[in-house]
């Protein structure tokens, strides 16, 4: 039986005008016949959250590798916060949530094995040939390196997901076309060349709530495994008044309570705070603004999803607070190099001999590609590796392979 989707309403609740609207998408790089349940934002989400890429998230480092401890944060437990808090201020602000969750969902998909340390060591490797991030590695494997559909290689996301995965920080690009965080990653300038993302634009308000709500993640889920670790204490955190208040806030309602709950009490009220400043914060600029669809809001020239200036004092005092107590902290910095050690040594073998990259899908052409392309395979493929498969091969590779427990 034939049914009108959009009337029906499947999966589409009351949106503000300013909202993505996926009924009126932008479209996919390759034409398709849209779902007969589903808009074109839900299919990307659960596209998104059916490839290898979203699997392996989970045996990646988010701080605490994966040997440290069961109940650490890995990447994937991290992307589920993340989702978690963008799906409630797009709710909030009656933005379109599966768009919103959709761009948190893969906004890290292109994350090395052992988190910033080991982006950083393959950074340093590939520096002759463009050096790495894990944004544009984000685009590669969603747009090239995902294998699974019949008609196109990646996952043929539409224009909108595409665009928040890539600008969900802030344009890339001035007006004059300069890179706004230094030169825009080759692969992404090589995308846009055949689908314009529009780099010098402000992304939709799905992706910035999804940007956001990255930091409110980290910022309340490294200080809970930072305590766990033992690297923070409770009476370091009064050295972030923020913090301060609710630790007095949850002693004087539960006097006397363990500390695993006086923890989350505490965990759950900094995220509620973010939560609402945020929705404060843009309920404001949206006000201001006054955009009547998801064009004026790119072209509002400023972003609308942010903290206000007192909550952005408390971010950089945690962010301080976290660098000093924790991303710095001796033992973590000991483990860190190590695993940078890791991947230097995988991607010089690599180099060597690329026959010892067995699972990779070009291993039959890569020997015979030119050492630049050659190098970014490479680096497709330790990209992707999860941190028990980088230590496995390194083991099976080498002598020796750094103890990081």
């Amino acid at each position: 039986m034939a049914f009108d989707r959009q009337a029906l309403g499947f999966g589409y609740g009351e949106h503000a005008a300013f909202a993505s609207n996926p009924w009126a998408s932008r479209g996919r790089l390759y034409p398709e016949a849209s779902s007969p349940t589903r808009s074109d934002f839900q299919r990307d989400r659960d596209r998104i959250v059916h490839t290898t890429a979203f699997r392996r998230l989970k045996h990646k480092t988010q701080v605490f590798i994966a040997a440290d401890g069961d109940h650490y944060r890995t990447r994937l437990t991290h992307t589920i916060e993340v989702a978690q808090i963008a799906r409630a201020l797009a709710r909030a602000l009656k933005l379109d949530e599966d768009l919103a969750e959709g761009v948190a969902l893969v906004h890290d998909f292109g994350h090395t094995p052992f988190g910033h340390t080991g982006e950083d060591a393959l950074h340093e490797m590939l520096k002759p040939y463009g050096g790495f991030d894990h944004n544009a590695q984000s685009l590669r494997i969603v747009t090239k390196l995902e294998r699974r559909y019949a008609e196109f290689d990646g996952l043929n996301l539409t224009w909108e997901s595409l665009e928040g995965l890539v600008k969900h920080n802030g344009p890339l690009m001035t007006p004059e076309g300069e890179g706004t965080r230094g030169p825009v990653p080759q692969p992404i300038l090589d995308y846009c060349a055949v689908h314009d993302l529009e780099l010098a634009s402000f992304a939709s308000l799905e992706a910035q709530v999804a940007a956001i709500a990255d930091d409110i993640a980290y910022n309340t889920h490294d200080i809970d495994d930072g305590l766990r670790a033992g690297y923070l204490t409770l009476d370091m955190l009064e050295e972030v008044p923020f913090l301060a208040r609710l630790m007095r806030e949850v002693h004087d309602r539960y006097p006397g309570l363990e500390n695993s709950r006086f923890t989350h009490e505490i965990m759950r009220r900094q995220i509620t705070a973010m939560v609402e400043d945020v929705i404060g914060v843009a309920q404001a600029r949206l006000g201001d603004i006054r955009p009547k669809s998801a064009s004026d809001v790119r072209k509002a020239g400023r972003v609308i999803a942010t903290f206000s200036e007192a909550m952005s004092e408390t971010d950089r005092q945690i962010k301080n607070l976290l660098m000093t107590r924790i991303y710095r902290h001796p033992e973590v910095m000991r483990v860190r190099q190590a695993a940078a050690s890791i991947v230097t040594d995988l991607y010089r073998a690599f180099m060597a001999d690329p026959l010892l990259m067995k699972e990779h899908y070009w291993i039959d052409q890569i020997a015979g590609m030119a050492e630049p392309a050659r190098a970014r395979h490479v680096g497709d493929y330790l990209a992707g590796m999860t941190d028990t498969f980088a230590i496995s091969v390194h083991g099976r590779l080498f002598d020796h392979t750094p103890d990081l427990r």
